[in-house]
């Protein structure tokens, strides 16, 4: 395994930790902007309001997105099992 190789999949892995966990973590980022924004404007300074409409936004969209997430998953293992066997 040479430097090209390793530099390669650690790329490969955060590119793939970027798309599963991005689309999720960008919703959870919107609805707490929006949410804050509600709370400032109505000047309700509850500190737990975020966490279920974020809560129930990320499951809806993971249950969603879920078939996207495990098809790039599955490829990638795949790419790395194969990757294993032509290694001496």
């Amino acid at each position: 395994m040479n430097d090209e190789m390793v530099i390669s999949l650690v790329r490969d892995a955060f590119y793939y930790v970027l798309l599963i966990s991005g689309p999720l973590l960008l919703l959870a980022l919107i609805v707490g902007l929006l949410i804050a924004v509600f709370q400032a404007a109505t000047s309700i300074s509850e500190q737990t309001l975020t966490f279920v409409p974020k809560l129930i936004a990320v499951f809806i969209t993971t249950v969603l997105v879920m078939p996207f997430m495990l098809s790039h998953l599955k490829s990638y293992t795949i790419a790395l099992f194969q990757m294993i066997a032509t290694l001496k």
